[in-house]
């Protein structure tokens, strides 16, 4: 099985997800999050700079998590942009 490429819109949603996975850690270490989460620190340094822009549901879940995060609300700042595409 082959791997299509990544659209913009999943990468731009990629980026909103590792913005707020960033933001939601607010204070806490990179490595104490990605340690309660499961995951490695780099993981999470990935997600959170847009370079893993589409991580495993698994690890989103772990993060909602460790992070205290409802998993709907990471899910709205994923689908964000496909709201307004369409309303458009």
């Amino acid at each position: 099985m082959v791997r299509q490429p990544l659209t913009a819109a999943q990468i731009a949603a990629g980026r909103r997800l590792g913005a707020a996975l960033r933001a939601a850690r607010s204070g806490r270490s990179l490595v104490e999050v990605a340690l309660a989460a499961g995951i490695s620190p780099e993981t999470l340094r990935k997600i959170e700079a847009g370079r893993l822009p589409a991580p495993a549901f698994g690890t989103v879940v772990c993060l909602s998590r460790a992070l205290g995060v409802p998993l709907g609300d990471l899910a709205d700042v994923w689908l964000a942009d496909a709201a307004v595409e369409r309303a458009s």
